[in-house]
């Protein structure tokens, strides 16, 4: 099956433009759709908030960016190896421990410093599972575009640290009509706090998505962290926290994370991307555009 995975237009460094043009397009324009015809929509599909069906397509907009090139570059097999990068769960213990049990200090701690209530936030308790289901299979899922796409293939032209500054950026821009939305969470926030906090969450999260080989599974779990109902309230103190752990984990990871070709760069799984035959003359093109792929699947 692997060797049959062929394609005469392998993904390169420019596929992060129909990428970025998709995501941004299919999300900013059901937010435009949603502000213009708000009294007609609203009857028919409910406040807009994080139950409204035009919401989770706007927030599937990556993953739906993402599986479609691929998909297009390499054909429903290639989409199978693509998909086995959610198997990847290894990453070394000290990223375990911080997503397990330093991502939750961090929100607390900011909820300290904030006043907010620490208590348990649901009565009854299994309110929560709900709410857990529903964060679950709604930002992770983003990361079928972010993590599973577009930062691979920014991996190829520039240094982590550059293509981290590029993706999270854009990342956070991403997020714009949600707070020009009432009943979004991000509504009542401050998008400069918010731009901070999403910037320095990428910046953790590209040097642990590198160690743990390009899993994304990994990167979803994380950002499941980041929206885990359970944490208090910490605006803007949690981004001004995640900030701080980001210079630091940008630091440690410095060598990893300034040098070029230290990132991740496969879209497919390592040895099925290794049985992807190309032309020569695409193989030329490819070299000349940096699209040679440091393998997903181990640490780079």
């Amino acid at each position: 099956m692997l060797d049959s995975i062929r394609t005469t237009r392998p993904m390169t460094i420019r596929t992060v433009i129909p990428f970025f043009s998709m995501a941004f397009g299919l999300s900013w324009g059901l937010a435009a759709l949603a502000i213009i015809f708000a009294d007609q929509l609203e009857p028919l599909l409910g406040p807009i908030g994080l139950t409204n069906p035009l919401f989770f397509i706007a927030v599937y907009a990556p993953a739906f960016s993402g599986v479609g090139l691929v998909i297009r570059h390499y054909g429903l097999k290639g989409l199978v190896s693509y998909l086995r990068r959610l198997t990847l769960w290894r990453m070394p213990l000290g990223w375990a421990a911080y997503v397990a049990l330093g991502v939750p200090v961090a929100f607390y701690v900011g909820a300290w410093i904030k006043g907010s209530d620490l208590s348990f936030p649901f009565e009854p308790w299994y309110g929560v599972i709900p709410a857990l289901l529903l964060m679950a299979v709604l930002g992770p899922i983003e990361e079928l575009g972010w993590r599973g796409v577009a930062l691979p293939l920014l991996q190829r032209r520039f240094r982590p640290i550059v293509a981290d500054l590029i993706l999270s950026s854009l990342w956070a821009i991403w997020h714009v009509p949600a707070f020009l939305l009432s009943g979004t969470p991000q509504s009542e926030w401050s998008f400069p706090a918010f731009f901070i906090g999403v910037v320095s969450i990428s910046f953790i999260l590209t040097p642990l998505f590198n160690a743990a080989g390009g899993s994304i599974l990994i990167a979803a779990i994380y950002h499941f962290q980041m929206n885990n109902p359970i944490w208090p309230d910490a605006q803007p103190y949690d981004s001004l926290i995640f900030a701080g752990i980001a210079v630091a984990a940008v630091i440690v990871n410095r060598k990893a994370m300034f040098s070029r070709g230290a990132g991740v760069t496969s879209v497919l799984m390592t040895e099925d991307e290794d049985m992807i035959r190309t032309s020569t003359h695409e193989a030329a093109k490819a070299g000349a555009t940096g699209t040679e792929p440091v393998p997903a699947g181990r640490p780079a």
